[in-house]
This record gives C-alpha cells, sequence and structure tokens, in this order.
C-alpha cells in the first residue's frame, strides 16, 4: 500500500536531516583538524539537527520539493570556517570544502545497506518493509543529490572552494567575486531546469553502481 503525502514526508524527515547536518558537521570537523576551532567553539560539531536547522532550507524547500515533486535538497546553517587559523590555508581548504559533499558519498552507502537489510529481511512485512524502505531510498537519493550538487564549481558551493584551491591565485580571485551572487545563479539554474540536465545523467550513473554494489 502507498504512502500518503504526510507519510513520505515523516518518512523523509530523518535522511534529509541527517543528510544535511552532517554535511556541515563534516566541514567542521575537518577545519577543526586543520587547526580552525571556530565550529567546535560555537557548539556546531554535534549530531543535534536542532543546531543546524536553517528553517528555509532545512525544513521549507525540502518539504515543497518532496510534496510537489522534482529536484530534492537543502542546506542547514553553514558552519564557520576561519581559513587563517590553518596553517597553509588554500590546500587545507579544499579537504574541508570536500569534507562535506564526502560525507553524503557515505551516508549514502549507509542507506543503500539500510535498503539491502530490509528486502533481505523484511520484504514480507509491509508495515516495516514500506516505510523503512521509503526512508532508505529517500536517503540515497538526497545524499547523492547533496553530494553532486555541492561540487558544482559555482559559489558558495563546496565545488568551488575545491576549485580555488587548484587554480591559480588570480583565477580563484576572480571566481570568489561570484559568491554574493553564487546562490542566485544556482537557483536560477535549478529554476530552468539546466541543473537536472547536467546533474541526472551523473546522479543516474551513481544510483546504478550502488544498485549494483548492493544488488537490488
Amino acid at each position: 500500500m502507498p504512502l500518503s503525502t504526510i507519510q513520505y514526508i515523516a518518512a523523509a524527515i530523518i535522511p534529509v536531516l541527517f543528510a544535511i547536518t552532517l554535511h556541515e558537521v563534516a566541514h567542521g570537523y575537518v577545519a577543526n583538524r586543520f587547526g580552525d576551532p571556530s565550529a567546535k567553539i560555537l557548539g556546531r560539531l554535534t549530531l543535534n539537527p536542532l543546531k543546524h536547522i536553517d528553517l528555509v532550507g532545512t525544513i521549507i524547500v525540502p518539504a515543497l520539493l518532496l510534496t510537489f515533486g522534482g529536484f530534492i535538497f537543502g542546506w542547514a546553517k553553514p558552519v564557520p570556517v576561519n581559513d587563517r587559523n590553518m596553517k597553509n590555508p588554500r590546500i587545507d581548504m579544499i579537504w574541508v570544502a570536500a569534507a562535506g559533499p564526502a560525507s553524503n558519498g557515505i551516508m549514502a552507502l549507509f542507506w543503500a545497506a539500510i535498503l539491502k537489510i530490509v528486502i533481505l529481511f523484511f520484504a514480507t512485512q509491509p508495515q516495516i518493509f514500506i516505510p523503512i524502505k521509503t526512508m532508505a531510498v529517500i536517503g540515497i537519493q538526497i545524499n547523492l543529490v547533496l553530494m553532486v550538487l555541492n561540487l558544482v564549481p559555482i559559489p558558495p558551493l563546496d565545488g568551488s572552494k575545491v576549485l580555488m584551491g587548484l587554480i591559480p591565485g588570480p583565477a580563484a580571485y576572480k571566481l570568489s567575486l561570484l559568491e554574493p551572487y553564487g546562490f542566485f545563479i544556482v537557483l536560477a539554474l535549478v529554476y530552468f531546469g539546466v541543473l537536472s540536465v547536467i546533474l541526472e545523467p551523473i546522479l543516474n550513473v551513481l544510483f546504478q553502481a550502488i544498485g549494483g554494489l548492493f544488488g537490488f
């Protein structure tokens, strides 16, 4: 029996919250390892979602996208990072920026493992199978979307910070000048379907790879 809209949103709460929360915690944890304790000092190195929730990005946007369909994504309050506390800011920031998408890749594999377990052991118990399967599928989807989307090299997305650490300084500076407008650029690309055209083939390959890895 298919889930109602309310049941579907309820099943999505845990994977969405932790996809966004762990993404930010990963940034803060790696920054702390490289000498910047800003996130730790402000209590942001915690798995408590309440410390990371952004009303619009964590709740309203994902809920609307889940309700009306389409490209599911969201964001939390960014953890503070001060690269002046790092020994080698240019290189260290590559690792700090990459930590968020990497955490989403790991979580996608975690949810895939949950999906495999529920298929193996609870397929004949629909009261358990349907909600947990739904939760796991959403967990795979939201984490892969966040991983791939955040690697797009448009400020303030993580991919731009990785790229800035790899390209010459003058080019990195010019890219950084886009940051005040980057959010609106990303929204425009989502609205006009450009990101979907670019990212969907990549996501499909990743979905198929995970399905092949876990045998479902």
